[in-house]
């Protein structure tokens, strides 16, 4: 099933490109703002056709690494953009690029099954399974036989909740079978963990690295779609292929040699052939006094090669300098990879994973965004507009740039990132992921204003979307960060088939080879959007405003650690 077509609506987004009302978000130079807006447009035509270009077959899927043809034309079509829209170049050595250094880890032949007693379900890769490595394998393998299987819950330890899911016993060397999102998430008035909304707890990335710091062989999740937030087509694409990681001095220490996901109905039937009742299970694991359970008699047997290599791919970076201030910035950013190319079926084709919506969308609005700082005039502050890389490899571009940075930390002032823009049409409100967190709520929301919208918290904070976007390496870091788009009510008609084309890409499209260009697109909420990015960011860039993190966030003290850089 295709979009709908919007097609008077799609002709109305080109012609609205209005200069957004800057008056409830004044700037110390907010004429020359408005006056920058009113030159400089945003048009429907030029972001389709960026998105066009950057989700064609021809750019491989967006595909990371120096040998990658899709890399290489992704690289060159942002840094021409840049260049065309009065950038400098922001990045290393007086270039465009920072080189970032990954391991690329793939795992081949594998083998799998879960054995109870006389009872054994071989398991196929992609299938009942999805098996990865991010750890270098001695001798180019990983082999593990009958490994002992221990259900840990949701695999936290959470000292500031008082919670344990290991109690006292020792995991080393053994395979653990956790569930993914937290304890509240079935149950939210329980209110452990701030109740429906996920805490990074709940992340995959979390419930690996706890592994590691445990000493176990592995870890299995159970998929189940709604504390996932993605069907298991999202597992198996996201998965099945390489992965990548940032090098690490001890790798032993930090990630485990099997990282893995079961099927939920693989998991019932582990539990019930080893005496357990996985719904029960589940139920306990919510409660702080769950006790790990061991799957008696059981056992899981894996065996798969692993190859490993260092590979090379680049952060794309463009700057405007600033006139008075020049060494406090403002960031935009957003990640340019995708998915690649899938394995070639029987007759040789090879699926492409073009990512249209993402993150091809967002790389158009972070250049039309530029096209209008370049038009001028130059802000007080610089601006600087990043393109990550790998971000669907585990945010590892913009991690590997917050812990290298080329532009101080301390004095980044805020930062806007853009991921999956709406292609659906005008919405009554803006969606603020992670709202509640900094005063940069309140600048979204005057900025809003000026366009008769409000804002809605995340609508689903089960989710983790805070968590799962190239803003978060920085927010660790203590750096504000807005990651807003779209909204929750659209504003035209027809409404429902709105409705529909938007759930239908989060069920059949993301991360799924349907993430394609369509004309059908309908730019109107897009454009909105990129106007309050745009005023947020002038507004900064021309203020003395350094927004602070609200009382009660978890990432007000890191920056508080640096506040004598802020004057």
């Amino acid at each position: 099933m295709r979009p709908v077509r919007f097609a008077t609506v799609l002709m109305a987004s080109a012609a609205l490109a209005l200069p957004l009302a800057l008056g409830a978000c004044a700037t110390t130079d907010g004429a020359h703002a408005s006056a920058s807006a009113q030159a400089v447009a945003f048009e429907a035509q030029r972001v389709s056709d960026h998105i066009r270009t950057l989700a064609d077959d021809s750019f491989e899927g967006r595909g990371i690494g120096q040998d990658e043809v899709g890399e290489q034309r992704t690289v060159a079509y942002i840094t021409e953009q840049f260049r065309a829209a009065g950038l400098a170049p922001g990045g290393e050595n007086g270039g465009w690029t920072q080189t970032v250094t990954l391991n690329r880890f793939e795992a081949s032949d594998v083998q799998a099954a879960l054995n109870v007693g006389d009872w054994s379900l071989p398991m196929t890769q992609g299938e009942q399974v999805a098996i990865s490595t991010r750890r270098p394998a001695q001798g180019g393998a990983v082999n593990l036989a009958d490994a002992e299987l221990v259900f840990v819950g949701y695999g936290t330890t959470a000292p500031e909740r008082q919670w344990d899911d290991f109690k006292d016993m020792d995991v080393a060397g053994k395979v653990l079978v956790v569930l993914i999102n937290d304890a509240d998430f079935e149950q939210p008035e329980l209110n452990t963990f701030g109740g429906r909304a996920m805490t990074y707890y709940g992340r995959w990335t979390y419930k690996y690295e706890e592994a590691a710091r445990r000493g176990a062989a592995g870890v299995l999740i159970v998929h189940e779609t709604a504390p996932a937030s993605y069907g298991w087509a999202t597992v198996r694409n996201s998965w099945g292929g390489p992965q990548f990681d940032i090098q690490h001095e001890d790798p032993e220490a930090v990630r485990i040699p099997v990282e893995a996901w079961i099927q939920r109905d693989v998991a019932v039937e582990l539990f019930q052939r080893a005496g357990q009742d996985f719904e029960v299970l589940k139920v306990a694991a919510r409660s702080r006094d769950f006790q790990p359970v061991v799957l008696e008699n059981a056992g899981f047997d894996v065996s798969f090669n692993v190859s490993s290599s260092a590979i090379r791919t680049d952060n794309v970076i463009g700057v405007l300098r600033g006139t008075t201030r020049p060494d406090e910035t403002i960031l935009y950013g957003g990640h340019w990879d995708h998915l690649g190319m899938g394995e070639p079926d029987a007759s040789g084709q090879r699926e492409v994973f073009n990512g249209a919506v993402d993150n091809a969308s967002g790389i158009a609005a972070i250049i039309e965004i530029a096209r209008r700082f370049g038009a001028g005039p130059r802000p007080e502050r610089s601006v600087v507009f990043m393109g990550f890389t790998a971000e669907e490899s585990g945010l590892l571009g913009a991690e590997f740039y917050a812990s290298n940075p080329l532009y101080p930390l301390e004095t980044m002032v805020a930062g806007i990132n853009i991921d999956s823009a709406n292609v659906y049409g005008r919405t009554t409100d803006i969606a603020v992921t992670g709202h509640g967190q900094s005063q940069l709520d309140d600048y979204v929301g005057q900025a809003a204003a000026g366009l008769n919208r409000t804002v809605t918290p995340d609508p689903r904070p089960e989710a983790g979307g805070y968590f799962r976007s190239d803003h978060f390496p920085f927010v660790k870091r203590g750096v504000p960060m807005i990651y807003a788009g779209g909204g929750t009510t659209f504003r035209d008609e027809p409404v429902q088939p709105r409705i529909d084309a938007r759930a239908e890409y989060g069920r059949t499209r993301y991360h799924q080879a349907g993430d394609e260009w369509s004309p059908d697109f309908d730019y109107a909420g897009m454009i909105e959007d990129m106007e309050i990015w745009y005023a947020v960011g002038a507004r900064l860039a021309n203020s003395r405003d350094w927004p602070a993190w609200n009382a009660g966030s978890e990432f007000g003290p890191v920056r508080a650690e640096s506040a004598s850089a802020r004057q």
